[in-house]
């Protein structure tokens, strides 16, 4: 096994020179790099945590014993969603106590100096990592965004270990930090689609989802598709890492590591191709959903939180229609990010057709939804793979135009697929 060597600053930290809370913090970093054979530590820019959602005692008493041992971020740290939208603390349907745990860990991850941004989509905010930067990010499909959309380097960081990072400013140099450990290793071959369905409002989730099931934690190379926004790498990424373990992918022609295919697999040969069909597509659109009709409790948008050009899309397709007052069509979003819409006036013309956007938090993991006696529609791949397993929802996923179509109508109207 490859033995870690240290710099004379990471001994004096794992010493405890700055702190137990940094000793702390830089035990858990060394204890990561050797199992996973890193020969060194390597400086980070900066660190996204998603340790700060409360999960259970555990999730307080990592951070107290970092605060109080004097521990504070080294580099810039944003934070991921926490369990409460702060700025709607009426939107909370659970208990008095898990709201005293969730402020407290919140609060705890504040005093470390983290900037309280409260987003799984941090790589929306107007400083985000640059094209090489070593980085060490929690939150899956931010990990995956960074690496693949934004050609940023970081490991599939969990809980606690994220944060170990921003403390300590190191992060192991080994796997995806390294150039040979980016290389693409599955071809996933689009091009026998026609562009009609490839330009589907909903491709992009959906082949995220299979692609996951079909990668695990392996790097997929997708060749034939011409162009791709940013929203839709967003997709495609987040239903990747929620179905699989994926890091990054490459798209040839599209992402910043990935100019030919030669260069996604750096001159190797995949080790596996999957030729996309129709048939493929269709088996993971009907994957997503539980329920196919019935009753419409709510629609739930922005998993991963909204973008700007996404609200400004809501509003094209609610063309200053209303909501049904049975059916809450909910957007979560990131702070920067809705206050970006309001001050551009789009958030008062949302608001005023009864659109409910959800801050500091998302829908499918914490309980803000009223008491749901029917199905909620999702055009978000990662929603729908989740929110049945993380609080009991009935899902029916379809692409945007008919979740805004159902949510004015109060009823589900056509959702066909591919």
């Amino acid at each position: 096994m490859t033995e870690l060597v240290l710099t004379e600053s990471d001994q004096a930290l794992l010493n405890g020179e700055s702190g137990e809370g940094a000793a702390v913090a830089m035990r858990v970093v060394t204890a990561v790099a050797r199992s996973m054979g890193a020969p060194r530590l390597v400086d980070i820019e900066s660190a996204h945590v998603d340790g700060c959602f409360y999960v259970g005692p555990v999730s307080i008493d990592y951070a107290r014993v970092l605060v109080e041992g004097d521990a504070r971020v080294r580099v810039p740290t944003t934070l991921n969603v926490g369990p409460i939208d702060q700025r709607h603390p009426e939107r909370w349907s659970g208990t008095s106590q898990a709201a005293t745990n969730a402020r407290t860990v919140m609060g705890l991850y504040e005093k470390l100096g983290c900037q309280t941004t409260w987003t799984c989509a941090p790589y929306l905010l107007r400083d985000r990592p640059r094209f090489g930067s070593q980085i060490a990010w929690g939150e899956s499909n931010a990990i995956v965004f960074a690496n693949s959309v934004l050609g940023a380097r970081t490991q599939r960081y969990g809980d606690f270990v994220d944060v170990a990072a921003a403390v300590t400013g190191r992060a192991p140099f080994a796997g995806l930090h390294t150039d040979e450990g980016r290389s693409g290793e599955l071809l996933i071959d689009v091009t026998g689609l026609s562009p009609s369905v490839i330009e589907h409002e909903a491709f992009f989730p959906v082949l995220g989802h299979i692609a996951g099931q079909w990668c695990g934690g392996r790097i997929p190379v997708v060749v034939g598709v011409d162009a791709a926004t940013e929203d839709d790498l967003k997709a495609f990424g987040a239903a990747t890492a929620s179905t699989g373990a994926v890091a990054l992918f490459h798209v040839v022609g599209v992402t910043p590591e990935a100019e030919t295919a030669e260069m996604a697999f750096q001159g190797r040969a995949p080790v596996e191709t999957i030729r996309v069909g129709v048939e493929d597509l269709r088996r993971g659109w009907s994957e997503l959903s539980t329920r196919n009709d019935g009753l419409l409790s709510a629609v739930c948008l922005g998993t991963p939180h909204f973008s700007i050009a996404e609200f400004h899309q809501l509003a094209s397709l609610l063309d200053g229609r209303s909501i049904h007052p049975r059916t809450p069509l909910y957007v979560n979003a990131g702070r920067w990010v809705y206050d970006s819409i309001v001050a551009q006036g789009v958030g008062s013309r949302l608001e005023e057709a009864g659109v409910q956007v959800v801050t500091d938090a998302c829908t499918y993991n914490t309980p803000i939804l009223d008491k749901m006696e029917g199905l909620v529609m999702t055009n978000s791949a990662k929603w729908a793979w989740y929110a049945p397993r993380q609080i009991g929802a009935e899902v029916l996923f379809a692409g945007l135009s008919a979740c805004v179509e159902s949510a004015i109508e109060g009823r589900v109207v056509s959702h066909a697929g591919f």
